[in-house]
């Protein structure tokens, strides 16, 4: 079973990004870096929403535990 993947290892496979991306734009471009089902399962948590960079994806992050 996957687990959250923390923030570090996201921006791993997220770099490059333009900002602002939505959800679905996070997960074809990590998908496409070749993230590992860590990361993936972890992006697929975040709320569906624009993120204005790796700040507000690391905070919600940190939510996910908590839900």
């Amino acid at each position: 079973m996957p687990k959250k993947a923390n923030p570090i290892q996201l921006q791993k496979f997220l770099k490059g990004v333009n900002y602002p991306a939505g959800k679905s734009i996070l997960l074809k471009h990590a998908k496409e870096r070749g993230a590992d089902e860590n990361v993936m399962y972890t992006l697929e948590k975040l709320p569906d929403k624009d993120y204005q960079g790796p700040a507000g994806i690391a905070r919600e992050v940190g939510k996910i535990e908590a839900r």
